[in-house]
């Protein structure tokens, strides 16, 4: 049975490790701001350039950009956004088991992956099922567009050089403090716009031809829809950190109140049983 010295030594270290929890939710709540202001203003640059990019060329019969050319879907990369650090609940766990269902049910001969984030590139490369063609860690605690560019770079020269046939996109999507959603979108190649009931599309006047528009605005879309990746994922992760050291902080409270009541017992019963022998005593010597 523990004794009383044991509980006191538990409630001290349980103490000690709130501390660190509430530490890590403020942390986090102060990192998510600035993740959440980049998340948001980076949505409206990739969905627009998506919508143009997707009209021009549905506006071109025979489109000669490398990222517009489609090949049977015998190869394919999937790039998959994890978290860096732990202790931010199932958030990298749940991107890593939505890949592998992805990667186990693609009917594509060869599939290979990219993680982004030290969680997912370490269970990748546990499973060893899937080649790694790069991976990328450090980066997704704060989202930069230097690096998005980097990213883009390797899987513009893959779709380029035939190495593979289609990319996707697997990371999940700020929502709100307590709510990430997990988003698969296809990056590469590009569906041209459909038209809309009417028939009818949005149409652009160019000064320029619009092959030599979409030659300078493919690598800018790849670009702005990896950067949406990371800011959104890096938001998600410090909204998910700070939900869970929350947790874990009032879970700390609880225990120690349980504690505490049951050092409590202890004590009682070890003061009523020398309250007893001291009567017994008196008793006896009367």
């Amino acid at each position: 049975m523990p004794t009383l010295l044991d509980y006191r030594r538990r409630i001290r270290s349980v103490k000690s490790t709130q501390q660190v929890t509430r530490a890590m939710k403020f942390v986090s709540a102060a990192r998510l701001r600035r993740a959440q202001e980049k998340a948001m203003e980076a949505r409206p640059y990739a969905n627009a350039i998506t919508e143009l990019v997707r009209s021009v060329a549905a506006r071109m019969e025979n489109p000669a950009h490398p990222l517009l050319s489609r090949r049977p879907e015998k190869r394919a990369l999937l790039v998959i956004v994890t978290g860096d650090r732990g202790l931010a609940g199932a958030f990298s766990s749940n991107s890593v088991r939505r890949g592998v269902e992805f990667l186990k049910t693609h009917t594509a001969e060869k599939v290979e992956v990219l993680p982004i984030g030290r969680k997912g590139r370490d269970a990748f490369r546990r499973l060893q099922k899937w080649p790694v063609v790069s991976e990328y860690v450090g980066i997704t605690s704060r989202a930069e567009f230097a690096k998005a560019r980097e990213i883009a770079a390797g899987v513009i020269a893959q779709y380029a050089e035939d190495k593979t046939d289609a990319v996707y996109l697997l990371f999940q999507e700020f929502k709100s403090v307590i709510t990430q959603k997990i988003v698969f979108e296809k990056l590469l190649p590009i569906d041209p716009a459909a038209p809309d009931a009417s028939g009818s599309q949005v149409d652009y006047i160019y000064e320029q031809p619009a092959e030599q528009i979409l030659h300078g605005l493919m690598p800018r879309y790849v670009e702005a829809r990896i950067y949406r990746m990371l800011a959104d994922s890096s938001a998600a992760e410090h909204a998910a950190r700070m939900t869970a050291m929350d947790a874990a902080t009032n879970n700390a409270y609880d225990l120690i109140e349980s504690l505490t009541l049951q050092m409590n017992k202890i004590r009682q019963a070890a003061i009523t049983k020398e309250i007893i022998e001291v009567v017994s005593g008196a008793s006896w010597s009367a």
